[in-house]
């Protein structure tokens, strides 16, 4: 049989993994599409309609950048390529670079003409240089985007530009500006760039947290009629990296305020709190026919959660193994299992091992133990 023991009762568990979610009355945001998530332990704190498919307007220019990135980092591009403009690519509507037509444009300038500027002229100059043409770069960035498992993303252009079959979710957003930052330090240090010049125009980063002093240092804004006003951004405190995604805003000043607010509410109401260390000691458990009568139990793994400071005491975590554990026994063997659960909190599940080896009893050694089981009964 298995024995199960409570160990202890902690602060409540928001979520362990990133498909759990916190129940809709602790916060509550004006954003029709809405997705807060801790990069550091794969936590979701806030999920509004984060898997519904929605018009990403420039923040799919997130998608463009990826692609840039992949080849910098592969080889096949380097910074100080350059492409040449097209009449399609100067002629573009809406946010632009202003680069000038037949004029060949380093893949540094385009970069910061997309990422700082928001520049639709420079989405489709590297659309063209990489692909032929922004629609054959468009299927591109769709694979791609099945390729890295984001599930609800679909592009027709390099530039967010309203179309039918253009759209991502807040989750796929975050999913991949957690993947920018993540495979592409080097790079995503342009998201920090407060302004850039171009042709002596000056423009500054559309960015509105990069100026308030909360730790921001990237991704990026959004605004079409029917996307409304949306914002991918990161934020850095402490070595806790929060990604918020929100879409559907009315205006700049509520995308700025909106955004500022859930972020804030993300860092003050929960914390990283470090359960479990692996190798750490847990409790001794009785050995059956080995030669010590004792094993240490140890945690098979870290676990690491982002944890809320308002509902506490509802966490449970258990201990289970058989008991007692039969010889012969090698270190690092698993012998059972630390259950976490709480109303929220899809089960986890987190090995237990023990910490040396016991040899088993010799024959004699075992028939002797079984005759005293036998006459005296065991534990």
């Amino acid at each position: 049989m298995f024995r199960l023991k409570h160990l202890f009762i902690i602060l409540f568990l928001i979520v362990g993994i990133i498909s759990e979610k916190i129940s809709a009355q602790n916060i509550v945001t004006l954003a029709p599409n809405a997705f807060l998530y801790d990069v550091t332990t794969n936590t979701t704190l806030i999920d509004k309609n984060s898997d519904i498919p929605m018009p990403p307007a420039s923040m799919s220019k997130l998608m463009t950048i990826y692609m840039v990135f992949e080849r910098l980092k592969l080889g096949t591009l380097k910074l100080d390529d350059k492409f040449i403009v097209s009449r399609r690519a100067w002629r573009k509507g809406g946010s632009k670079m202003f680069v000038m037509v037949n004029k060949r444009v380093t893949v540094e300038d385009l970069l910061r003409g997309i990422i700082v500027q928001s520049g639709n002229d420079a989405c489709i100059v590297i659309a063209e240089g990489i692909s032929g043409t922004e629609e054959a770069f468009a299927e591109a960035m769709t694979r791609k985007a099945k390729e890295i498992g984001l599930k609800n993303s679909s592009f027709t252009n390099a530039t967010g530009w309203p179309a039918e079959d253009h759209y991502m979710s807040a989750k796929d957003i975050a999913n991949l500006s957690a993947k920018i930052i993540d495979e592409f330090p080097e790079y995503y240090k342009l998201f920090s760039e407060k302004n850039y010049t171009y042709a002596k125009i000056k423009q500054g980063n559309r960015n509105p947290l990069l100026y308030n002093g909360i730790g921001a240092d990237g991704l990026k804004t959004g605004y079409t009629k029917s996307s409304g006003y949306g914002l991918a951004a990161s934020v850095l405190r402490n070595g806790r990296r929060l990604l918020l995604v929100i879409n559907g805003l009315k205006s700049s000043r509520a995308r700025s305020s909106e955004a500022s607010r859930l972020i804030d509410w993300g860092f003050r109401d929960t914390a990283i709190y470090h359960l479990f260390k692996k190798g750490d000691l847990i409790e001794e458990a009785d050995v059956w026919l080995g030669k010590k009568s004792k094993v240490s139990l140890t945690y098979g793994k870290d676990l690491t959660l982002t944890m809320s400071r308002k509902v506490r005491r509802s966490l449970k975590v258990k201990l289970n193994y058989k008991n007692p554990i039969p010889a012969p026994i090698q270190k690092g063997d698993q012998v059972g299992y630390i259950t976490v659960e709480a109303p929220t909190l899809n089960k986890i599940e987190i090995p237990v091992t023990v910490a040396n080896d016991i040899e088993q009893l010799g024959s004699l050694g075992r028939l002797s133990t079984a005759f005293k089981y036998l006459l005296f009964g065991g534990k």
